[in-house]
């Protein structure tokens, strides 16, 4: 287990406060990687930069992307964070969860905008949610608080070494780049026999294949073979 796997990404953050203090409480606990996608501040800044108090070098090797899927295709696991349970067919953890989880591979944890969260759309790139025990009626926790909290959960165990893995070595699961090159596949070819109708309801027919997808924990060799058959369909057939 290694703290370097482990990688806390900020969707869409809106204060500059938040991003210094998001790097702040990732150094208190040994890690080192944040990613921010699409900040509305200019990235980094001053005010930034003073929140980080001494994670200066955090906010400066901070990875900024455009969008989610481009800062995700190097992962192999993805958790998103919610304050709200999701009427969907995904899975959700508990922060005791978090001990099953095999910290050797690259884990990112995803948090949403300050204001709005994380969007349907946006957890469909995960593998699972995961949701802070709070009061129920008072629910929202300020993003630098959320990111402390389980970053304290995951430090405690890659130290404890809680969980060991016996899977065959043999055995090299799939990033998420490989993973979205599939999930692309099929969608082309989906799109190409126009099974996007009515085409008012093909946003949220996407939102749940890729959903059904990103869920998966897929194997290099598995990708290969749905990919070949995704490949397959798209052939006319030969009378």
């Amino acid at each position: 287990m290694s703290f370097s796997n482990i990688s806390f990404i900020l969707h869409k953050p809106q204060l500059s406060e938040n991003i210094g203090s998001s790097a702040r409480a990732i150094k208190n606990f040994n890690f080192k990687k944040l990613i921010v996608i699409d900040p509305r501040p200019v990235f980094p800044n001053d005010k930034i930069l003073a929140t980080s108090v001494g994670a200066k070098e955090i906010i400066k090797k901070t990875k900024v992307y455009n969008n989610l899927e481009r800062a995700v295709n190097k992962f192999d696991y993805l958790i998103a964070t919610t304050s709200r349970f999701r009427n969907k067919n995904i899975k959700h953890i508990t922060l005791n969860d978090l001990n099953k989880i095999n910290f050797n591979k690259k884990i990112g944890f995803i948090f949403g905008s300050e204001a709005s969260g994380l969007s349907n759309n946006e957890i469909s790139y995960a593998n699972c949610t995961l949701q802070i025990p709070t009061n129920p009626k008072f629910k929202s926790i300020n993003l630098s608080h959320s990111i402390i909290i389980i970053a304290q959960v995951v430090s405690c165990i890659i130290k404890l070494k809680k969980t060991r893995y016996s899977r065959s070595k043999k055995i090299k699961f799939a990033n998420k780049k490989d993973l979205q090159g599939m999930v692309n596949l099929c969608i082309n070819n989906l799109e190409n026999r126009n099974f996007f109708k009515p085409i008012e309801k093909k946003p949220i027919m996407l939102e749940n294949l890729r959903s059904i997808f990103y869920k998966m924990e897929l194997s290099e060799k598995e990708i290969r073979i749905l990919s070949s058959v995704f490949a397959g369909l798209s052939k006319k057939n030969v009378h």
